[in-house]
């Protein structure tokens, strides 16, 4: 005998609204009625409820949803809701629904393609000021960790500043040196073939010296190392992260700032000015060599033009800039490791963000720099 369709009255027992649900409560049903009882839900909102379910002649899943649907989105703030007249297998099948009440996500509607541009750039506006904040923030703690490990140096550890010295500034010499060269040799090339149009291929020393010893040399060495270093920066510290060594640290009552970030930081800061000089060398004699070569300018001649017409402060400028460089380098890459959280792909992302991170800062404080050192005429 097939069951009569879903059906559901509407009462009042004891002060408290009632539901009586009748017939098959199964999914070809519900929506039939489904509007009826989102109407009721509506009207109902705040209120104790009864729902009668015993005159229910077959529930399935989808019906014991709706079911507990109502219950759940109509009754008041008391325990008197409730269903009443379940057999045992309909009431193990509501009960086992119960706890999946929580409504699935539902996909975004399709929207103006120059809409979500702006969202998309809100939100990255956003996004990029409260990882400045942060980064502001990890920068004040690494001071002030550095200025009490000043105050009492036995805190500094040397052996740990020594080995970074080591690993991300002297082995770092070759790749920096190789690709300063080349640099120097490009410039000398390009500005030789320009500058022989006019019968000043002599000016090549200054384009190669002020270029090479101002600007070229550092950001070139810090470039390098933004991608060498500061990205093994992240990875070690953001290794540690995921085998919980620093959550270890903490409870034998070890500052992984003073462990970890500070060694690193100084040992760039330290190293920075001395890559920063070799860069700016080996620049030099790649632009020498080219200038040799191709417009008969021996070395005695471009070191004599190079000392006369060339001012001592482009060479300090250079050097000025290079621990700044160093420490944005550092900070970044060593803020971005602490963030990594418990993936192999969290620590993708933050090595990934740390070099673009580290390159964005040096080229605004590369930029900063050339406009301070223009206006008090340096």
């Amino acid at each position: 005998m097939q069951a009569a369709a879903a059906k559901f009255e509407v009462g009042l027992e004891g002060g408290m609204l009632k539901l009586i649900a009748r017939g098959d409560w199964r999914a070809r049903n519900i929506g039939l009625i489904d509007t009826a009882l989102r109407d009721f839900e509506d009207d109902s909102t705040g209120r104790d409820i009864i729902i009668d379910v015993k005159a229910v002649d077959k529930l399935d899943t989808t019906g014991a949803m709706v079911l507990q649907r109502v219950l759940h989105s109509s009754a008041g703030r008391s325990d008197k809701s409730r269903i009443v007249g379940a057999s045992p297998i309909h009431d193990a099948l509501l009960k086992q629904v119960e706890a999946h009440l929580a409504p699935c996500s539902v996909a975004p509607t399709r929207m103006n393609a120059f809409i979500l541009m702006l969202e998309r750039l809100g939100q990255g506006v956003i996004n990029a000021y409260f990882a400045s904040l942060q980064i502001l923030s990890f920068v004040g703690l690494t001071l002030t960790t550095a200025s009490r490990a000043l105050i009492n140096p036995s805190r500094m550890r040397f052996t740990s500043i020594f080995a970074h010295m080591e690993e991300a500034g002297l082995n770092a010499v070759p790749i920096i040196g190789l690709m300063s060269f080349l640099i120097g040799a490009v410039i000398a090339f390009m500005g030789a073939k320009i500058l022989r149009q006019f019968g000043a291929e002599v000016f090549v020393v200054e384009m190669v010296a002020i270029g090479v010893l101002r600007e070229l040399g550092v950001l070139l060495a810090a470039i390098l190392i933004a991608g060498r270093s500061g990205s093994a920066f992240t990875a070690q510290i953001g290794s540690m992260k995921l085998r919980e060594e620093i959550d270890a640290m903490r409870v034998l009552g070890l500052d992984p700032i003073e462990v970890l970030v500070l060694p690193r930081a100084i040992a760039l800061v330290l190293m920075m000015p001395v890559l920063a000089f070799i860069s700016a060398m080996i620049g030099l004699v790649g632009g020498g060599l080219v200038a040799w070569q191709s417009m008969d300018i021996s070395p005695a001649l471009f070191l004599t033009r190079m000392q006369e017409s060339i001012a001592m402060s482009n060479f300090w400028v250079g050097l000025i800039k290079a621990p700044f460089f160093a420490f944005a380098v550092a900070i970044v890459g060593c803020y971005q490791g602490m963030e990594v959280e418990g993936s192999a792909e969290s620590l993708g992302l933050r090595t990934t963000l740390s070099v673009v991170q580290s390159l964005f800062l040096v080229i605004v404080l590369d930029a900063f720099f050339a406009m301070f050192f223009l206006e008090i005429d340096f």
